[in-house]
């Protein structure tokens, strides 16, 4: 009895022992050190009464050059930064390979012209001795099958020619219209795959604009509106023509797309730089923009989030659905409320849960 009682002991010290642990690591938990955070106020907008949407600007004549073959770079003649002019040789891929086909095909082409000669002169002799009727129908309907296959193997061999001479325009990249190389992917000993981009070329001094509208103003969009431009990076206003409106927000993410042509000008823009597209025309959505700085954004494969304060002053990662662009702050279309606040920056990691204390 008195082993048993022993045995009780023990388990119930144990268990003691094992609380106070728990309620020490609890403790130690607790007495963390929060970190030191700074919050803003969502920003409210909705000043401006007409549409405006980002965008990105672009060479309206632009080309990625590739091949149709494989084989390894004999030359690149030209590099980035190189204006060249329509015709002019860039890339040449070794061409042995159809060299030899070449010769057999011109080989093939002789063989055919001679077979179709003799073939010719032959026809021609049945039929003077079929109008004097020195020979049968039956051997001069085989002389003529005999000449109509002649005939039709000179031809196969000819387009046999015309194919290979095809395949010579893609061992020798040419440029299709006059412009600059903006890019090149290959250099010589490099193996050229097909459909590989080689070589990119883009024609200057012509630019145009991409945007995206969202479902709610694009029936306002129209084909030919005037519109200004605004290039954040150099602060100047563009004029611009719509020229296409997407009717398909398909595999653009539900909104659609809008090409502007833009003007000639003396500002110096270039490739890749936003802009800020104004439409002249009323936004159909009544309600004020929700606005976020893009740098506070958290990111995680394609979700996007933003961390807030929870009511335990610890920090809460919030994802959000996110619209249009407003130069270096985005609008937020669901997640974040106009009366909530967000978190800026922080003194260390933040992370799900962590403590913190706003300053």
């Amino acid at each position: 009895m008195k082993k048993y009682i022993h045995i009780i002991a023990l388990f119930a010290a144990s268990l003691i022992i094992t609380s106070c642990g728990s309620e020490e690591k609890k403790e130690a938990v607790d007495n963390t050190p929060a970190i030191k955070v700074a919050v803003s106020k969502v920003a409210i907008n909705n000043n401006s009464p007409f549409l405006s949407a980002s965008g990105k600007i672009q060479a309206t004549n632009s080309a990625d050059l590739s091949t149709r073959m494989m084989g390894y770079v004999k030359n690149v003649h030209v590099n980035v930064g190189d204006k060249v002019r329509k015709g002019q040789l860039l890339v040449s891929i070794n061409n042995t390979d159809l060299q030899a086909k070449k010769g057999q095909v011109n080989a093939g082409i002789t063989q055919a012209k001679t077979a179709f000669t003799n073939a010719e002169k032959n026809y021609n002799r049945f039929k003077n001795l079929y109008e004097s009727k020195s020979v049968t129908q039956k051997e001069m309907d085989d002389m003529t099958a005999n000449y109509q296959m002649a005939k039709a193997g000179l031809e196969a061999a000819n387009q046999m020619k015309n194919e290979i001479n095809a395949q010579f325009a893609y061992s020798n990249i040419t440029a299709p219209f006059s412009g600059v190389i903006t890019s090149k992917n290959i250099e010589i000993g490099d193996m050229a795959n097909p459909g590989m981009p080689l070589i990119s070329l883009e024609a200057p001094g012509e630019f145009e604009v991409i945007a995206m509208v969202p479902e709610t103003e694009i029936s306002q969009i129209k084909k030919g509106t005037t519109v200004n431009v605004l290039v954040k990076s150099m602060d100047k206003i563009l004029k611009g023509n719509v020229t296409e409106v997407s009717i398909s927000a398909k595999n653009t993410g539900g909104q659609y797309l809008v090409k502007i042509n833009l003007e000639k000008t003396a500002v110096p823009i270039l490739s890749g730089m936003f802009a800020t597209v104004q439409f002249p025309v009323e936004r159909k959505t009544t309600s004020a923009l929700v606005l976020i700085p893009t740098q506070v954004i958290i990111e995680k494969g394609q979700l996007s989030g933003v961390y807030t304060v929870s009511e335990s002053n610890t920090a809460l990662l919030r994802w959000l659905r996110l619209g249009r662009k407003f130069g270096d702050k985005v609008e937020v279309l669901s997640g974040l409320n106009a009366d909530e606040s967000y978190i800026v920056s922080a003194d260390g990691k933040l992370f799900n849960g962590a403590k913190i204390s706003v300053q």
